[in-house]
């Protein structure tokens, strides 16, 4: 069925409410708009369901999420897992809590017993709650980073990491069996408290997530000496994180934690930012303001589901503040993480891991080494991190130490199964206190690194196409390279190509290119799972900082004019 007959069945079927047909017909004789509104199906990318709000297949609405769940239910009745039932959260965005709802019930129609939070939670504490709970699945309601337009649904599997194969496919073909949204079931809420189906979840969950998160805590008596002495500023960027993060660090005994007051309260609007991402220096406008009022050390901000971070420092030599980008932070938090545990053990485990994206810097693997832990690779998107903890548990293999991906992803721990901003911003606070105890500050700590492992740097470039035509754009930039490779990236011949839509070594197949370069340098490309975006990852490496900023220079203008 083409674009334009799934409009006007939209239209005319009486399985879609008026509100949803007066929607649709605003729009007749903009062709455009129908046609991107109905050109596709939403579906399951590095981060689940996502997309723009609105009414239509290709929009994210009651009918799509309805048939989203439906699809899970049958999954999980297939497998026989009403009993043990599927956890929802959601967050601050607009409609999470009513798909939160409509999800919840549609489930409980199935049979399925439904946890749901009594309000806006991290992502990572739902992750927490369905390994706590036993479920067999889970859903949050969020869009993550995505700007105000957007919503998404997060789909996790009972090992409390988002789906990965085969799941996600044996799911999306039972999504894909419902032609009809009147095969969607419900019940009423009131029916669902009755059967015993709906259970509300808070402060209990709650507590015992932030318990296990405190077990990570390393060198405490660091924290104890330091933690009233430093400043932190906070934003949740309207989102999710502001309890849980402010509770955690206040346990802690940091007491001079000071939120930004604009952005302190949930709103979907995102009014003082637009796009809520701590990967943009921009959503951290008001929070750097603060911080100069303040002299705080350090400047942290989540996202409004709170499962990722941003990080900002205090330059004491030059004054003003530094920001660390998601590969930074991520190899500053793996060295501070396993010289802790180090510490507090003696030593490490024979089979220790790190885990990273194949996208994330490859001064990783310089760390590890340093600490003979091995490093394994994986696609990007946390799912796979999650993935490779899993299976590492299964089989005793492997002893997981600490993973994250270059977009500001991370994980200290192993009871959640997610990229964790909560744990992060104790995890980054608590490194700060152990620096402040040595007298150094987290810029020293982290030039003292390069010095020891070597100046890497690391940038990412996105390019955003919208709709069809930006989509087919995509398509067509990646097939090009495929089909004409480059033997020269500017001036630098191209040494090696790995093209992982053909597999590369165990990591499954995926759209992704990467490049590498006579001089060591190297880059990939591969379009977005969760934006209209292509997105390329540079990496190079030098001895000195000048040497490396200006390589790096040098690599992102040849990158930009190969994709021009």
């Amino acid at each position: 069925m083409g674009y334009r007959e799934m409009y006007e069945k939209w239209l005319t079927d009486p399985v879609f409410d008026e509100e949803t047909k007066e929607e649709l017909r605003a729009i007749e004789g903009n062709e455009k708009e129908i046609e991107d509104r109905f050109y596709q199906e939403l579906e399951f990318g590095t981060a689940g369901l996502r997309g723009v709000m609105g009414a239509g297949t290709n929009r994210m609405n009651r009918y799509t999420v309805g048939k989203a769940t439906q699809g899970l239910a049958n999954y999980i009745c297939r497998k026989n897992g009403q009993e043990r039932g599927v956890a929802i959260a959601y967050d601050s965005r607009h409609n999470s809590k009513e798909f939160s709802e409509i999800a919840a019930l549609i489930f409980a129609a199935n049979g399925i017993k439904v946890y749901i939070f009594e309000g806006l939670r991290p992502t990572p504490e739902l992750s927490y709650t369905i390994r706590k709970l036993g479920c067999i699945s889970g859903v949050n309601l969020t869009a993550s980073h995505n700007p105000p337009e957007y919503n998404g649904y997060k789909a996790y599997w009972e090992d409390g990491a988002q789906i990965t194969p085969p799941y996600d496919a044996e799911i999306m073909e039972e999504v894909q069996k419902i032609t009809d949204y009147g095969q969607i079931k419900t019940i009423s809420k009131e029916e669902a408290v009755a059967q015993g189906l709906y259970v509300t979840i808070g402060e209990d969950v709650d507590k015992a997530y932030l318990s296990e998160l405190k077990k990570c805590v390393l060198y405490p008596e660091d924290i104890e000496r330091s933690a009233g002495q430093l400043k932190i500023v906070y934003t949740p960027l309207h989102g999710a994180g502001n309890i849980p993060v402010r509770r955690l660090l206040g346990e802690l005994g940091f007491t001079n934690v000071y939120v930004v007051p604009e952005q302190e309260m949930p709103n979907g609007d995102f009014p003082t930012v637009g796009y809520p991402n701590p990967e943009d220096p921009a959503a951290f406008s008001l929070a750097l303001d603060l911080a100069k009022e303040k002299n705080a050390d350090l400047v942290l901000a989540t996202d409004p589901d709170s499962d990722r971070i941003g990080l900002y420092v205090k330059d004491e030599k030059h004054g003003g503040f530094v920001r660390f980008n998601g590969n930074m932070i991520g190899c500053f938090l793996e060295d501070y993480v396993l010289g802790g545990i180090l510490q507090r053990e003696g030593k490490l485990p024979e089979n220790g891991f790190v885990v990273r994206s194949i996208v994330t810097s490859k001064m990783v693997d310089a760390i590890a080494a340093s600490y003979g832990v091995s490093v394994k690779e994986c696609l990007t998107g946390f799912k796979w991190i999650g993935r490779v903890m899993k299976d590492e548990a299964d089989t005793g293999k492997g002893t997981y130490l600490f993973g994250f991906e270059e977009s500001f992803g991370y994980l200290v721990g192993t009871e959640v199964r997610d990229k964790d901003a909560v744990v992060s911003a104790m995890t980054l606070c608590g490194a700060a206190a152990h620096f402040h105890s040595q007298g150094k500050s987290m810029l020293e700590a982290m030039e003292e690194m390069y010095e020891k492992y070597g100046y890497f740097r690391d940038k990412v470039i996105s390019i955003t196409h919208k709709g069809l035509e930006g989509s087919m754009k995509i398509k067509k930039m990646m097939a090009d390279l495929r089909e004409h490779t480059p033997e020269t990236v500017g001036d630098v011949k191209v040494t090696a190509v790995a093209d992982y839509h053909k597999g590369v070594g165990n990591i499954p197949k995926s759209n992704v290119l990467q490049f590498v370069l006579e001089d060591g340098s190297y880059f990939f490309i591969r379009p977005s799972g969760t934006e209209p975006k292509i997105k390329m990852y540079l990496g190079v490496k030098a001895d000195t900082a000048a040497k490396a900023d200006k390589a790096l220079e040098v690599l992102e203008n040849s990158v930009r004019k190969l994709v021009e």
